[in-house]
């Protein structure tokens, strides 16, 4: 069977590119099918805690809330009604202050004080003994306030802590709903993937060989991500783990396998190419022992130094050969033009007759 052409490299490399882009734009379309899946309406908190919770518990609740900020409000003014007042008395005790000292000055010299002194004297005081009686007043109601604001803190922490208690079965029941309802989202997305993974797994397993391989490699491992993200996103860390360690040993297995059945019963292309390289360095496809034949007879060499031993430029006639080590015929006369040929590869370099290529190394020491 003749080898099929790989094709130029930009090619090859515009396939691999749109794989992975067919891979990228299968992932969104599944991801808008996903979110489609996840926009079905779930449990509603606000529902499920109007069944547990007292409404006029949470009404009391919210009517206290607002006396309090309203209490606190208060406070904070008549806060700065006292500071008002209070730099008021400030300026008018500095007057007080100013006034007596004219006044000593004034006996001290024995001079008369004019009846404006004595009047405005009366006045600052009187205005600062009003100003310290309000002061007294709102430090009087400030206090009444804060007790008030303090009553009805207590009476709303105790309200509230009614209300936790009510809470705590609410939330629960949420809960159970909530995970109820992400294990439906899960069973209905994954009823989704699973068939499409199936059949991206079956196709790009049946069809490795064929010329739209990457089409199917591309859906399989698009459908694979989007499942995995699902999983982890639905199922509970403990139980995620132990999926993605026995999809990975199942994987691992079957990649083994895969790797000694190759060996085992190696297929022509892997034969092949395993020949091909072998006859490249002149060891025996085998058991890897020098070819010695030709100008190479009595030289010895090693796969790294094949290419850097000198040849002789005398040559002798082309003879069948036998691996002296294992026993496998290496060359042999070809059946259609009669020249000597390679007998463990599928062509004449001659005249490319084909050969039938042995399914294992022993097939090809009976040739």
């Amino acid at each position: 069977m003749a080898a099929q052409p790989k094709g130029p490299w930009f090619q090859r490399f515009l396939i691999n590119f749109f794989t992975v882009v067919l891979a990228v734009l299968v992932f969104w379309v599944l991801g808008f099918l996903m979110e489609d899946i996840e926009s079905i309406r779930g449990p509603q908190y606000r529902d499920i805690e109007a069944r547990y919770v007292d409404r006029g518990l949470v009404e009391k609740s919210k009517q206290l809330a607002e006396e309090i900020a309203g209490a606190g409000r208060a406070i904070e003014a008549k806060r700065e009604e006292m500071r008002i007042l209070s730099d008021s008395s400030s300026n008018l005790q500095g007057t007080i202050n100013q006034l007596i000292e004219l006044q000593k000055l004034t006996i001290q010299k024995s001079l008369s004080l004019p009846e404006a002194h004595s009047a405005n004297l009366s006045e600052s005081l009187a205005g600062f003994l009003e100003s310290r009686k309000r002061y007294q007043a709102y430090i009087a109601e400030l206090s009444a306030l804060s007790e008030r604001k303090r009553i009805l803190e207590s009476e709303l922490a105790g309200i509230e802590k009614t209300i936790e208690e009510q809470r705590k079965p609410a939330r629960k029941e949420y809960e159970r709903l909530d995970e109820k309802h992400n294990l439906r989202l899960a069973a209905f997305q994954l009823a989704v993937l699973l068939p499409l993974l199936a059949a991206g797994g079956y196709l790009a397993a049946r069809k490795r060989g064929s010329v739209y391989f990457p089409l199917f490699l591309a859906f399989g491992g698009a459908v694979l991500v989007k499942s995995a993200l699902v999983i982890h996103r639905y199922f509970p860390t403990r139980y995620f783990k132990y999926v993605i360690v026995l999809g990975l040993l199942a994987a691992v297995v079957r990649i083994l396998v895969t790797i000694i059945r190759i060996v085992a019963f190696p297929r022509a292309q892997w034969l092949t190419k395993q020949y091909r390289e072998a006859y490249e360095r002149f060891l025996c496809p085998v058991c890897e022992y020098p070819i010695r034949t030709g100008p190479r007879k009595f030289m010895f060499w090693t796969r790294r130094t094949v290419n850097r031993v000198p040849l002789s430029n005398g040559g002798e006639e082309e003879k069948p050969y036998t691996c002296p080590a294992c026993g496998t015929r290496l060359f042999e006369e070809c059946e259609v033009c009669g020249r000597m040929r390679h007998s463990l590869l599928p062509f004449c370099l001659h005249c490319g007759a084909e050969k039938k290529i042995a399914g294992d190394a022993e097939k090809g020491k009976s040739q």
